[in-house]
């Protein structure tokens, strides 16, 4: 953990996984009620992790698509 932190900036880690913490923060307050601290957090750090891998999917399919793009004609 220590390492990940260290390798990437703070600005590019709050840039990053504020949506998906935040989005998995509220999903797991709001639905996981296992009576285990421990379960509820193994579920939300899957649950970050899904977010966070469903967030850079659509970040790098946008990115392709943008790059398979002509560029615009100026006139």
């Amino acid at each position: 953990m220590y390492q990940l932190l260290a390798s990437i900036s703070t600005h590019d880690l709050a840039l990053r996984q504020t949506p998906a913490f935040a989005t998995s923060f509220v999903i797991a307050s709001l639905f996981y009620k296992f009576g285990s601290f421990a379960l509820e957090c193994v579920a939300f750090l899957a649950t970050w992790f899904v977010i966070d891998a469903g967030i850079q999917l659509v970040g790098r399919l946008m990115g392709a698509r943008a790059q398979d793009r002509p560029p615009a004609s100026r006139t």
